[in-house]
Formats: C-alpha cells, sequence, structure tokens
C-alpha cells in the first residue's frame, strides 16, 4: 500500500471517527433535550477519549513500525497521552474562569488577557517539550519514509483549532 493510500484511509478513518462521535452526541442530546444539531456541541470525555485513541492508532498504523521501533512506541504513545489530558484540563481550565468571569459581569482587562495566553503558551510549550523528548529515540531509528509520514501523520492527527481559541472562538 502506498503513502497516499495509508494517508487516505487514516484520513477517511479519523472522519468517520469524528461523524461518528458527532452523530452519537447529537442523538443523546436531542434525548436530553440539548442543542439540536447544527448547534455548538459540546464533546464528551468518552468522545474526547475514542478520538484521542483513533489518532494515536492511526498514527501508528501510518509509521509501520519494525520490531525494534515498537519498543520505543510505549513512550511515545504515553506522551501523546499526557499532552491530550493536558490540553483538555487546560481547555476546561480556560472555560471554567471564562465562565466564572461572565458570572461576576468581568470581562477581563487586555494585560490579563495576555497573561493568560502566555501561561497558556508556557504549558503548551512544556507538553511540547516533553513530546519532543519521548518520540526522540523512536525518530533516530525512523527511515526517511517513516520521518516524512510522523511529520505528516502528527499535522493530521491534531484537532483543528487545538490551543488557537481566544475567548472561546477559533481563528
Amino acid at each position: 500500500m502506498n503513502m497516499n493510500k495509508v494517508f487516505a484511509a487514516l484520513t477517511l478513518s479519523a472522519a468517520l471517527a469524528a461523524s461518528g462521535a458527532a452523530f452519537a452526541q447529537q442523538a443523546d442530546g436531542a434525548k436530553a433535550g440539548q442543542p439540536a444539531p447544527g448547534k455548538h456541541q459540546r464533546i464528551s470525555a468518552d468522545d474526547r477519549a475514542a478520538l484521542t485513541d483513533a489518532r494515536i492508532a492511526g498514527l501508528k498504523a501510518g509509521l509501520k513500525l519494525n520490531a525494534d521501533q515498537e519498543k520505543l512506541w510505549p513512550g511515545v504513545e504515553k506522551a501523546l497521552r499526557d499532552a491530550a489530558q493536558a490540553r483538555a484540563e487546560r481547555m476546561a481550565k480556560f472555560k471554567e474562569e471564562r465562565k466564572e468571569a461572565r458570572e461576576e459581569g468581568k470581562k477581563g482587562d487586555f494585560v490579563e488577557r495576555l497573561r493568560r495566553g502566555a501561561d497558556m503558551a508556557t504549558e503548551r510549550a512544556t507538553e511540547m517539550r516533553k513530546l519532543a523528548d519521548a518520540v526522540d529515540p523512536l525518530y533516530k531509528t525512523l527511515d526517511d519514509g517513516q520521518k516524512r509520514r510522523l511529520g505528516m501523520l502528527l499535522r493530521a492527527s491534531v484537532p483543528h483549532g487545538m490551543d488557537h481559541h481566544k475567548h472561546g472562538k477559533r481563528h
């Protein structure tokens, strides 16, 4: 199977997983009196975990690791899961702070927003360093094709809008 077919299959799998999760969430929301389809829906922790599993499995499958490389995979997978968990926690904290500010009638001033953005960027940078440290031993064993696919698959597996929120909106 050539690289384009692998990439297409992974893209299709991710799209199907995302659409299946969205459909299930819309169906559950309709039963529970939540917003109708097409309205803003929040992803559940179970959905987030399922999508993280799918992204990691797709990344690993696309790399076609050999037996020696497989031994280095658990550290990479742990770092990916830790980064996903940290992002979820950071976003939950951001949403909670925003909710509290709205309830108190505060909009926050410009300097406060700059500081909050800097804090979030610092946290994200720390996660990226941990991921880089975890990927490094595996990366050194990858052939040129695997290295190329790693970059493509990591970019494809990152949720759109990841950490590009300003006041809860994507840019």
